[in-house]
């Protein structure tokens, strides 16, 4: 990769070779100064936030995706192949995350995984065996 692919954010960082010499490393001011203040609002979020923000966006992306969204066109939004995918990410993540956030950050993140694979093989024209359902490699069978 080129430097001319390469974003800097340091002042000393050498322009865009096709720039004119208004912005710095290729971003115009205004640019640099946005992506500086976000950079500053993401230093002050906890650790922990940032994990059970991002399991909550898996789980309600694969809660879509397993045909659970409250709206009249659920049904069309529904793609199984893609909750798999979710939910098995979503496990992964949630499984490697918890040594990390404790267990009462844990629970209710392991509860709605566990309505999630729920949901997927009652979902499923043809469900899983326990064991063999999504994510169930990191979390172990889920039974109803």
């Amino acid at each position: 990769m080129t430097s001319e692919n390469t974003f800097r954010f340091d002042d000393d960082a050498p322009s865009d070779p096709h720039d004119q010499g208004s912005a710095v490393g290729g971003l115009e001011p205004e640019t640099k100064a946005a992506v500086d203040e976000q950079m500053r609002d993401i230093a002050e979020v906890p650790a922990i936030e940032v994990i059970t923000t991002s399991a909550v966006h898996l789980m309600s992306a694969a809660a879509v995706k397993c045909g659970l969204a409250d709206s009249p066109d659920a049904d069309d939004l529904k793609d199984l192949d893609e909750a798999r995918k979710l939910i098995t990410a979503l496990a992964g993540f949630v499984t490697a995350a918890a040594p990390e956030i404790g267990s009462q950050h844990a629970a209710p993140l392991r509860d709605g995984l566990r309505s999630l694979q729920l949901a997927f093989r009652e979902a499923s024209p043809y469900p899983d065996q326990p064991g063999q359902g999504p994510g169930e490699k990191f979390t172990g069978p889920v039974y109803s």
